[in-house]
C-alpha cells in the first residue's frame, strides 16, 4: 500500500467509506456488489483528469522524439504498477529498452515481496533520477500524493532540468509543487480503508495505460489501430503480424509473407511496401523520412 506518513488531514483514499461499513456482515454476493458499484467510479474519475493526461502526453512525446527517456517512479503498489506499465511497451510497440524505465522503491525485490519501509526512504528516491538528464520527463505514482521516495525522485529530477508528473489520488498532494503537471483522479474512499491497491490503483493502471499508450500512437508505433511495431517473438505474435499485414494492406497471406521476408522482418517497412507497391528499399527510406509514421510515409510515397 502506498504510504501516508506524516499525514495531517486525512487524504479521501485514507477515509472511512460509509457504503462499506458494514462488509464483514455482509453476504459474500452483496459484498462483491459493493466492491464493482465503487469500482464504476473510477474511469469517471479518470475521465475528468484527461486534459492533465493529455499534457503529460505531449511531455512525453516531445522527450521521446527528442532522444530523451521517460522514468516511471512508484512504491508498493504504485511501484508495480509502474513496472507492468513500462515492461510491456516493449513488445506491444517495439519500444527500444531503456527508453522508458521503470524505478520501484526496494527494487526488484519489491515486486513479489512487501517492501513498505523503501517507500519512505528519500535517498533511494534520490538516486533512481540520478542518471535523469535534462529532457527527459520523469513520472511519479503515489496515490497518497505524499510518498517520500517519489518526492525525492521528482525534487532531484526537477533539479536536473527534467520535466515531472505526478499521477496521485489526492488533489490536495503536499508534493504536487514539484510536478509539471499534476494528474489526480479523485477515486474517493476504499471499500476497505486505505486499502489504495483498490480504486486508487486501478485509476493508477487507467491512467498510465491512456499516457502511455496515447504516447506511443503519437509517436507512429501504430498504424491505424494496429500494432505494427509489436515484436513478434512467437509463433501466436508471427501469426498475428501477418493477420495485421493482410488486414491493413489487402492481401494474402502468401504475399505477405514474402514481403515481411524481403523486409526482414519489419512489419511497418513491409506495410508501406504492400499498400504503394514500392520496393522495400524504398519503403524504407520513406519511413526513415517520416521517422516512422506509416500514414506520413504512405503521403511522402503517394501525394495524391
Amino acid at each position: 500500500m502506498d504510504g501516508t506518513a506524516g499525514e495531517g488531514s486525512l487524504a479521501r483514499t485514507e477515509q472511512r467509506n460509509p457504503r462499506s461499513a458494514s462488509i464483514d456482515r455482509m453476504s459474500t454476493l452483496d459484498l462483491l456488489h459493493l466492491i464493482n458499484t465503487e469500482d464504476r467510479l473510477v474511469p469517471e474519475a479518470v475521465a475528468d483528469v484527461l486534459p492533465e493526461i493529455a499534457a503529460a502526453v505531449e511531455l512525453a512525446v516531445a522527450a521521446l522524439s527528442g532522444g530523451h527517456r521517460v522514468h516511471y517512479v512508484g512504491a508498493g503498489t504504485s511501484g508495480r504498477i509502474a513496472v507492468l506499465d513500462a515492461a510491456e511497451l516493449i513488445p506491444t510497440f517495439g519500444l527500444e529498452p531503456g527508453q522508458v524505465v521503470a524505478h520501484i522503491a526496494g527494487g526488484a525485490h519489491a515486486l513479489t515481496n512487501p517492501s513498505e519501509a523503501a517507500e519512505d526512504d528519500e535517498s533511494a528516491g534520490a538516486a533512481a533520477a540520478a542518471d535523469v538528464a535534462a529532457g527527459d520527463v520523469v513520472l511519479g505514482v503515489t496515490a497518497s500524493g505524499r510518498t517520500p521516495y517519489v518526492h525525492a525522485a521528482l525534487t532531484t529530477a526537477r533539479a536536473r532540468g527534467a520535466r515531472t508528473v505526478l499521477v496521485s489520488a489526492n488533489r490536495a498532494s503536499p508534493i504536487a509543487a514539484c510536478a509539471d503537471v499534476h494528474i489526480a483522479p479523485d477515486t474517493g474512499p476504499e471499500v476497505v480503508t486505505g486499502s489504495t491497491r483498490m480504486k486508487a490503483g486501478t485509476a493508477q493502471k487507467l491512467v498510465l495505460n491512456a499516457f502511455s499508450t496515447a504516447t506511443m500512437v503519437r509517436l507512429g508505433r501504430t498504424y491505424s489501430n494496429l500494432m505494427t511495431d509489436m515484436l513478434a517473438c512467437n509463433a501466436k505474435l508471427r501469426d498475428r503480424q501477418l493477420r495485421i499485414l493482410a488486414e491493413a494492406a489487402g492481401a494474402d497471406p502468401a504475399r505477405c509473407r514474402e514481403v515481411l521476408h524481403a523486409a526482414g522482418g519489419d512489419a511497418k517497412i513491409a506495410l508501406v511496401s504492400l499498400i504503394t507497391d514500392a520496393s522495400t528499399e524504398t519503403a524504407a527510406r520513406a519511413l526513415a523520412v517520416t521517422e516512422g509514421h506509416v500514414n506520413r510515409a504512405l503521403r511522402l510515397l503517394r501525394p495524391a
